[in-house]
């Protein structure tokens, strides 16, 4: 699920400043149309790009609804980076039209602190987060609170070749950690697919890494960006960086390892050199797709297994990368109840287990994963399943941006990632930046 998180600089105050200026007259205008009198009320849902599932839900539920509301879809940009910057600057200035949003969870407290988001009422938090996964969860609050309601959730799983496993004579029924599939990779000369462009591929990564060696790269996030502690420099920090240099001074991630993103490190997994590989579930259509058409041989899919995602340490949990989509409701929609009821409808297991099996997108509830057919289509589900339980987010922060970016220029590409040194310069410039002391 490739992400990009360059937006606003540091000064965030400025921006929503400018925002609430520069397009206070495009909002009332925008939310100016109303509805004949009588007729039932029209909830806006700004939506990500996907295959048409959110716009097919939106049409169930407003048919369900008995005519009490109608659901119009609203698309945002296709990169993140756009979507998030469209949903600041509308709900900045006061959006009226803001009645449902498909949120990415890194967005969430930027949204929730200022007070842009509407209160999630208690019995809809308790209805909708009911057999939803702890990793999934977790990304939907902000100071323990529930802030929006989890819709999809994804995560990365370990992917691998069969043969290149026991040819390394590497037993995949057991949890293996980054350093089996380095040694394994190495033995057969074979590349490990990893995203180590610089983009939010890389703070998906490093977070992973940092959760699973029992560290946090935020430890207050609550706190103001002057009195924000990191926690990158750390033997947690050293642990990942160690991961990351490996990989790339040693070319295991392949000669494209510096732009590589997950789309290109499918291909490569899919190809002679493909060994073990960290990615979403949508490797699955898209390889059977490939098959299908006749550009792959059918004799890899047979060769593809799933696990979950590497540990740092044996005998430890891992912490796979968190991603998917909350809803939320802008402060300032018009028929915040509406809006809720149609989330509710919207979340239901039955609604996402038919946007996984049709979009590919895997449920934020449990109860989902047991629907019919959810198997057949995604024969790994109960990896994926037991992957969001386990998924820890990026850091929830109202700073993540300025986070984000940080670690995105201080440990790419990863053939010049030092453990000995990258931490603490990644920190200290972070840190920099938070105080304005640097710019991005």
């Amino acid at each position: 699920m490739p992400k990009d998180a360059r937006y606003w600089g540091h000064t965030r105050k400025g921006a929503r400043a400018a925002a609430g200026v520069a397009l206070a007259l495009g909002a009332t205008l925008l939310t100016g149309c109303g509805t004949d009198e009588g007729a039932a009320p029209t909830l806006t849902w700004y939506i990500n790009p996907d295959a048409g599932g959110q716009a097919e839900l939106a049409k169930q539920c407003s048919d369900a609804s008995g005519g009490a509301y109608t659901i119009e879809t609203s698309l945002l940009p296709n990169d993140a980076a756009s979507q998030r910057e469209q949903l600041a600057r509308r709900l900045a200035a006061g959006d009226k039209s803001m009645d449902i949003m498909s949120l990415d969870p890194p967005n969430v407290p930027e949204y929730a602190e200022p007070g842009y988001l509407a209160p999630v009422p208690d019995d809809v938090a308790e209805r909708t987060t009911e057999g939803v996964l702890e990793g999934a969860l977790a990304g939907a609050k902000w100071k323990d609170e529930v802030v929006a309601v989890p819709f999809w959730a994804n995560t990365q799983i370990l992917w691998y070749r069969k043969s290149v496993a026991q040819a390394a004579g590497l037993d995949m029924t057991q949890p293996v950690t980054w350093d089996d599939i380095i040694a394994a990779a190495e033995s057969q000369d074979k590349y490990i697919g990893v995203q180590g462009a610089r983009a939010e591929s890389m703070t998906v990564w490093v977070n992973a890494l940092v959760a699973s060696a029992g560290g946090e790269i935020v430890q207050n996030p609550d706190a103001s960006a002057d009195e924000l502690k990191l926690g990158l420099d750390s033997d947690a920090g050293k642990q990942a960086a160690d991961v990351v240099s490996t990989i790339g001074k040693e070319g295991l991630g392949g000669p494209g390892l510096p732009t590589q993103t997950e789309n290109t490190s499918m291909i490569q997994f899919q190809g002679d050199q493909g060994s073990f590989m960290v990615n979403y579930p949508f490797v699955w259509p898209a390889t059977n797709a490939s098959v299908e058409e006749g550009a792959l041989p059918e004799s890899l899919i047979e060769d593809i297994g799933w696990a979950l995602y590497p540990a740092m340490n044996e005998g430890e949990d891992t912490a796979p990368p968190l991603g998917g989509i909350n809803l939320g409701v802008g402060s300032n929609s018009q028929h915040p109840d509406l809006a809720f009821q149609a989330i509710e409808c919207i979340v239901s297991p039955e609604n996402q287990a038919q946007y996984f099996t049709t979009n590919g997108n895997p449920p934020s509830n449990e109860e989902a994963y047991n629907a019919p057919g959810i198997e057949e289509t995604f024969p790994m589900a109960p990896v994926i399943r037991d992957s969001l339980e386990l998924a820890v987010p990026r850091p929830q922060t109202p700073y993540y941006n300025e986070i984000s970016t940080g670690i995105q220029q201080t440990w790419t590409p990863p053939s010049e990632v030092n453990p000995d040194t990258t931490p603490a310069e990644s920190q200290e410039f972070i840190l920099e930046v938070l105080r304005g002391e640097k710019l991005l």
